[in-house]
């Protein structure tokens, strides 16, 4: 039995669309679907439909993409009540979302909790110490701006740090009640640490990125592995002993065709071995 990880599926692009519809059959195993699905529910729901049959189990949580609001989307929700009707769609097709109860892993290996995670950005991976208008207006000198900030609006609350930090702190009362003795595999469309944020072609994208408020659980709790997506940029990377993985597909321009999704599904339990050192630098994945 195996659990496979794969983000940014991104359908409303036909080519992505096409060969997801591909995606041989695992009927033993788990999947992690870690985000930016596509645009609208109904993206989502297609996605659903079809791996549901493919898999034993699927795992979802949100990216920055499903938030959008946008007017092809005839769900014309915001902020938290799309993300619940997202949560309810995914609950009646039987996908585990970041609102229910994480399970334990049925494979091989220590008694591992499978943790999927809804926290976003707060624009603290931008420079330190300067507001969040601060840094968006530091990153507009290099002309970057989010279609986040179009895009997303996050009532009721006033900005997505905000919603970012009632997450936080959700998020950190549930990994205390962990139990003693259990391993986490943590999922979460945004990495859970800056240094592994390399946008060397547009670096001033990083606030958009994830929040440091993340990178302290991995020191805190029993945590393996973390599954993220968002960036584009597939690696495996080992951090104080933990697995960093990577697994977006992205957008046409970011994977090769001919290689077909399969390739660029990850393995993330059972796992390899840590390196020696415990620590390494990214294993690109083309």
């Amino acid at each position: 039995m195996r659990l496979w990880a794969l983000s940014d599926l991104h359908v409303a692009y036909p080519i992505n669309r096409e060969a997801i519809a591909q995606l041989p059959a695992h009927p033993q195993d788990w999947l992690i679907l870690g985000g930016d699905l596509g645009e609208t529910p109904d993206h989502v729901r297609w996605i659903l439909d079809v791996l549901g049959g493919r898999y034993q189990r699927l795992l979802w949580v949100p990216g920055n993409h499903e938030l959008y609001t946008t007017n092809k989307d005839p769900v014309r929700l915001n902020g938290v009540a799309r993300y619940e009707h997202l949560v309810g769609l995914c609950r009646r097709a039987g996908v585990l979302t970041p609102e229910d109860p994480w399970p334990l892993w049925p494979g091989d290996g220590p008694p591992t909790m499978i943790a999927p995670l809804f926290v976003p950005y707060d624009y603290s991976f931008g420079p330190p110490g300067l507001s969040r208008e601060q840094v968006k207006a530091w990153a507009a000198d290099e002309h970057i701006v989010s279609t986040d900030e179009l895009l997303i609006k996050p009532e009721p609350y006033a900005h997505i740090g905000e919603w970012c930090a009632a997450r936080v702190k959700l998020t950190e009362a549930r990994l205390q009640d962990v139990p003693p003795g259990v391993r986490l595999v943590l999922i979460n469309h945004w990495p859970l640490r800056q240094d592994l944020v390399r946008l060397y072609r547009i670096p001033r994208f990083a606030p958009w990125c994830g929040t440091t408020a993340t990178e302290p659980w991995l020191r805190r709790f029993p945590v393996d592995v973390v599954v993220y997506g968002h960036l584009h940029m597939r690696s495996t990377d080992w951090r104080e002993g933990v697995r960093h993985e990577e697994v977006s597909l992205g957008y046409p321009r970011h994977w090769r065709q001919e290689a077909g999704v399969s390739h660029y599904l990850r393995q993330i339990l059972p796992g390899p071995p840590a390196p020696p050192s415990g620590e390494s630098g990214p294993e690109w994945r083309r």
